[in-house]
């Protein structure tokens, strides 16, 4: 009977919550891609209404020379455009949109000059054709599939989010090492052991790795998931990981995000407190008048031609 090794950390895992306790929806404003038929296979790219065809080399091409800031600009845009096609509006303008989204109008069109599209003048941008550029631009008409490693109450979480995949996100795979967790199904996926990463995910054609494992076992998972073929990494582990070029992480450090916070909360808190404390000015005399003043205990005379202190 084979035997596996397992790495020298184990997880407590204590009662689970729901989803919604620990996920902020990352991939609001993605849920075209499921309703409207966009996902067939790996690869397949749906027809786009209105906008100008063009090959997907060319639209990659592009796309890699979009700078990092402008590509999360972009799925903003998405979110908040997304949300506008379903009130029922067809066209909005960059003000608007720029409004809507926290973003510069100057900056709006900049990031939209890189997808393409331009707008018409005294008109706007077709919200429905914009946002098809936008999926198609990061990738979101292709076929994703997720898997999460570290199925504590954060993997839990994730791995039972409604949301991924409606906005083109399914999870397929699940990895641990409890053995009290192998084969259990969560989210209606069975757990597999984290040794079977290598063969799951090449056989359902992983193309996203999660990993919320304790820091020790990060690095571990994360050389599983490259020697799967898996290039796109979100890590939640707070850890640097080591990878290929050509692998592609995006860390979320909640820890640090709640430092960033903290700095604000306490700079905002010293702005009120110094502008509710008066300033310490002696008053001015007036007309030869003498004023006292007192200092360290020392009463001390001001008048106008001078300083006289009382002996």
């Amino acid at each position: 009977m084979s035997t596996r090794t397992v790495p020298a950390f184990r997880r407590v895992v204590t009662p689970r919550p729901s989803a919604g306790d620990f996920v902020h929806p990352f991939t609001s404003g993605y849920r075209w891609l499921m309703s409207r038929g966009a996902i067939e296979g790996v690869g397949s790219v749906r027809p786009r209404r209105g906008a100008v065809d063009e090959d997907e080399p060319a639209v990659r091409e592009r796309a890699r020379a979009i700078p990092e800031a402008a590509v999360a600009r972009l799925a903003l845009y998405l979110r908040v455009l997304s949300g506008l096609v379903e009130q029922g509006v067809t066209t909005v303008s960059s003000e608007e949109l720029s409004t809507a989204s926290g973003v510069n109008s100057a900056k709006l069109r900049k990031d939209l000059s890189y997808i393409g599209s331009y707008g018409t003048r005294g008109v706007g941008y077709e919200a429905e054709v914009l946002v098809e550029e936008i999926e198609r631009i990061l990738g979101l008409t292709r076929k994703h599939t997720v898997a999460v490693v570290g199925i504590g109450n954060l993997g839990h979480a994730l791995a039972n989010y409604a949301g991924f995949p409606g906005r083109g996100f399914p999870v397929s795979a699940l990895f641990d090492i409890d053995p009290d967790l192998i084969g259990v199904p969560v989210g209606g996926i069975p757990v597999d052991h984290i040794e079977d990463i290598p063969r799951v995910c090449v056989e359902r054609e992983v193309s996203i790795g999660v990993i919320a494992t304790p820091p020790p076992a990060a690095q571990s998972v994360c050389d599983h998931l490259v020697a799967a073929g898996v290039q796109c990494i979100l890590n939640f582990a707070p850890v640097v990981l080591q990878v290929p070029d050509h692998v592609e992480v995006r860390k979320v450090d909640l820890a640090v995000e709640m430092q960033i916070l903290s700095f604000h909360v306490a700079r905002r808190a010293d702005e009120a407190a110094s502008v509710a404390e008066p300033p310490n000015t002696a008053p001015m005399a007036r007309n030869g008048e003498a004023v006292t003043v007192a200092e360290d205990g020392i009463a001390a005379s001001v008048a106008q031609n001078g300083l006289v202190v009382p002996g």
